[in-house]
């Protein structure tokens, strides 16, 4: 074998999921070679192909480099060696050359067997139990939790191209456009969401406040209304401009129905939020008849967990708002388990985290009149979200006007 060289094999859809293109593409940019020693491409639509490659670096670096991101694409070693762990020695303190995750189902070579890690999510570590593997924040590294090193004895599995062919969210990585048919989109994403529902599927809501400013929040509130949203994350500032709305039919003091201010409506929030202080809480609110409608009323009346979480600029906060944002990512990722779809709307801060805690077998959509917004979620890691750019406040009562036809 060529010196500073490894072979590697790859199984699965590999054709047309693209994944030997990316491999190649990968090796090449990184100034590595490749040569294909076999290679066995299934005949059929639903069987999986195989392709053994020597793959050879520049020197050590570079070809260590270099499997590093082909193992990613679901490249193993030949010869597969077993991982290697190594144990923390402080509390949140993570050893050198911790392995990063990605949001990809992902398993480990341990005690000569296969194991899946749980809880995927992206920019984590892997912790080893008692031959079980943990994906874990930062936060959760206890003092002597084992934790893979190295690249060694991980298999990584890409989401592939569906065997049934494509609807509107399968397969269309990095999709995002402000030239698309947005009426046809509305419609896809509404059957979507209705076949999700209909499946016994968990539908996660994340939202700001340009919801209530563009004037979509009666659209949210029937979809919540309807049963086809399960859960909603947000910040301070859409339950308080919901409840403004909802109070006194403005938007940081605008009138939401015809766009004209609100005489003293720059006080208008300040309130609001008043209001839910005097009650104590939003559930208060709504259980004293002082709140009657919106996004939040619906939550309340529907049962459905909703959690507010805060930052540096939010005034007031409500009293509902988690002001301790690692309890409120801790709540974020209680109500994200076993979701089947999210739909973030609006809210680029809220919708990276988000986008962090997920697995990528996670249908995601996220809408928002500013591309930078939807192209900068797809970049940074949340690949499987179909970006849509529109304007809010038509895109959603388009989709809340097709389930109603659907209905």
């Amino acid at each position: 074998m060529r010196k500073f060289s490894r072979e590697i094999e790859v199984r699965g859809h590999l054709i047309d999921s693209l994944v030997l293109t990316k491999i190649f593409d990968s090796v090449m940019d990184l100034d590595g070679k490749f040569e294909v020693l076999d290679i066995d491409v299934g005949k059929k639509k639903t069987d999986e192909s195989y392709a053994k490659l020597l793959v050879q670096g520049k020197n050590k670096n570079n070809l260590e480099k270099i499997l590093e991101v082909i193992y990613r694409y679901g490249a193993t070693a030949k010869l597969q060696k077993s991982i290697k762990l190594k144990s923390a020695t402080k509390n949140m303190v993570m050893p050198d050359n911790f392995y990063s995750t990605t949001n990809n189902h992902t398993q480990v070579f341990h005690n000569k067997k296969w194991i899946n890690v749980q809880n995927m999510m992206m920019d984590k570590c892997i912790i080893v139990k008692s031959n079980i593997a943990k994906c874990i924040t930062i936060r959760e590294v206890k003092k002597g939790d084992k934790i893979i090193v190295g690249e060694d004895g991980i298999r990584v599995t890409p989401p592939e191209r569906p065997r049934e062919g494509m609807n509107v969210f399968q397969f269309m990585g990095s999709g995002s456009s402000s030239e698309r048919p947005t009426q046809h989109i509305a419609k896809k994403v509404a059957e979507d969401i209705k076949n999700t529902k209909r499946n016994g599927g968990k539908i996660v809501l994340v939202g700001g406040p340009a919801i209530v400013h563009t004037g979509a929040s009666d659209s949210v509130a029937a979809l919540i209304r309807m049963g086809y949203i399960h859960s909603v994350l947000a910040g301070n500032a859409l339950a308080v401009h919901d409840i403004e709305y909802a109070t006194l039919g403005t938007s940081l003091g605008m009138n939401v129905k015809d766009g004209t201010l609100a005489i003293r409506g720059h006080r208008n929030h300040m309130q609001a939020i008043n209001s839910v202080f005097r009650s104590g809480t939003i559930s208060n609110m709504v259980k004293s008849k002082k709140l009657k409608k919106g996004i939040m009323y619906e939550c309340i009346k529907k049962k459905i967990p909703f959690v507010l979480a805060g930052s540096l600029r939010d005034d007031g906060p409500l009293p509902d708002v988690i002001t301790d944002i690692s309890q409120a990512q801790k709540k974020y990722k209680e109500v994200l388990k076993d979701a089947d779809m999210v739909i973030m709307v609006a809210t680029m801060l809220h919708s990276i985290a988000t986008g962090n805690m997920i697995p990528a077998d996670v249908k995601v959509i996220v809408v928002d009149i500013n591309q930078p917004t939807v192209t900068k979620l797809i970049d940074r890691g949340t690949w499987q979200a179909l970006g849509i750019v529109s304007d809010v406040g038509a895109f959603l009562p388009m989709v809340t006007s097709e389930i109603k036809k659907l209905k």
